[in-house]
């Protein structure tokens, strides 16, 4: 209560969250507005090709509406851009080294790219939706080319209004805006997810008047809610956990005499966030939209199940028989601890960490300047990584799991990784505001002090 009194005391706080909320209302708008010459003629299977752009997008893919892109574009975009900036392309690498005016010019560079991967992702969702007879086109002047440009550029524009929103959240609004607009996304479909438990474990229960099935579906709907917070609980503890490396800073006061001072560098075991979960998601994403471009290829063909987390892939036997196998899920894991331990390792680079030591007079104590520190930071960080990617890669394939297993209905399955996004932001968030309260906090005091 007294955090929240402390809020909205604050003027630059209150004004800030009314902005990121009328930004949020235009987004749901956006996301209601259906592509004018389409309709849909089908009903929504959550497929692996499409299922995370729809969750990210907070169910605009399944309403086709003019905001069906969301974000996807724009974070592959960043993480090709990121990629290439590592030594791969000289440019980019330059770039990343030239302050503020190189970080604007690969966000321009990321700008553009996020413009031509909607584009050829747009194409690829139309194509993908009605090869499953999910939405029909009218065609516009008996031109197929005609209408496929039209759509794709209507999906594009919305993709750009969605990332200029997301923009505005982060200059105007609180938390990080490409962050928030997906939370936003997701939280809106919780409720709906916990009615449909409701209504799968007790609507039909309680009709029956047997006590006995009653009972059966309230116990199965109170561990529904139950695993639900575990789940949530489990996620906050990765996200805030970090392992603090102790560090001594060194050097001279005023008066010549020499100082040491002792702080931490923190190292979160999730360092790398969602990120390798919607990478991951992608690759396994790219066969199926590539297929879905050839005419006449079958999108139902048992090949892709190996592309597929949720499902088996059925394999040839001795004496004509078979068995089903992962392979799916056992890919999705690998691709996020490996992306894990690569993200991580762009967020913390322990050769440059080693020079800037170095270079203030820092040190950790008991370990010496230089390649020992180098080698040293890379120990530290490989291991808490390690713990880091495989909680990811739980709280990811939890859900496919109880599905696969029978446990849940594909409709119930617990997600895993929209968990860790709302709870991520949500975390951002609320440290935001405390740095805002906190800063207000101190300009008062300085205000006293100065009468």
């Amino acid at each position: 209560m007294k955090k929240l009194g402390q809020i909205f005391k604050n003027k630059e706080i209150v004004d800030r969250i009314f902005f990121t909320l009328m930004i949020l209302l235009v987004f749901r708008i956006g996301a209601a507005i259906a592509v004018p010459g389409v309709k849909i003629v089908g009903d929504w299977s959550d497929s692996d090709a499409l299922s995370m752009m729809n969750l990210l997008g907070g169910g605009a893919l399944s309403s086709f509406s003019i905001f069906a892109l969301g974000v996807s574009p724009y974070i592959t975009a960043q993480i090709i851009v990121q990629l290439l900036s590592m030594d791969v392309l000289p440019a980019l690498s330059e770039l990343n080294k030239q302050g503020q005016y190189g970080r604007k010019k690969m966000e321009m560079a990321t700008r553009y790219l996020t413009l031509l991967l909607g584009a050829v992702q747009a194409y690829g969702i139309i194509k993908t939706m009605q090869a499953t007879n999910y939405i029909e086109l009218s065609t516009i002047g008996n031109s197929e080319f005609l209408t496929y440009a039209y759509i794709v550029t209507v999906l594009v524009a919305g993709g750009m209004l969605v990332m200029w929103l997301g923009d505005q959240i982060s200059v105007k609004g609180i938390g990080n805006g490409i962050s928030v607009i997906i939370f936003a996304g997701i939280v809106v479909s919780l409720p709906t997810q916990i009615l449909q438990a409701f209504s799968q474990y007790l609507s039909k229960s309680i009709p029956t008047g047997v006590a006995s099935l009653i009972l059966s579906g309230v116990g199965r709907f109170l561990l529904y809610l139950v695993a639900y917070i575990a789940i949530i609980t489990f996620v906050i503890f990765i996200e805030s956990s970090k392992r603090k490396i102790p560090v001594q800073h060194a050097g001279k006061s005023g008066a010549g005499q020499k100082y040491s001072q002792a702080s931490f560098l923190p190292i979160k075991i999730n360092s790398a966030g969602v990120i390798p979960v919607i990478f991951a998601s992608s690759i396994m994403m790219a066969p199926q939209v590539i297929v879905s471009f050839i005419e006449g290829a079958d999108t139902e063909a048992e090949w892709l199940n190996v592309f597929s987390s949720s499902k088996m892939t059925t394999m040839p036997w001795f004496n004509g028989q078979t068995w089903q196998m992962p392979w799916g899920l056992i890919i999705y894991v690998v691709l996020i601890i490996a992306f894990t331990f690569f993200y991580s390792s762009l967020q913390i680079n322990p050769e440059q960490l080693a020079e800037n030591f170095q270079k203030n007079g820092s040190y950790i104590p008991g370990i010496k300047p230089g390649n020992e520190t180098e080698r040293y930071v890379s120990k530290v960080l490989n291991r808490v990584t390690f713990i880091g990617a495989i909680s990811l890669a739980l709280i990811a394939a939890l859900p496919v799991v109880l599905v696969l297993t029978n446990v849940l209905p594909q409709s119930l399955a617990l997600g895993g990784t929209g968990l860790i996004i709302v709870v991520g932001v949500a975390i951002e968030i609320s440290t935001q505001i405390d740095g805002l309260v906190a800063g207000k906090s101190f300009e008062e005091v300085q205000g006293r002090s100065a009468d």
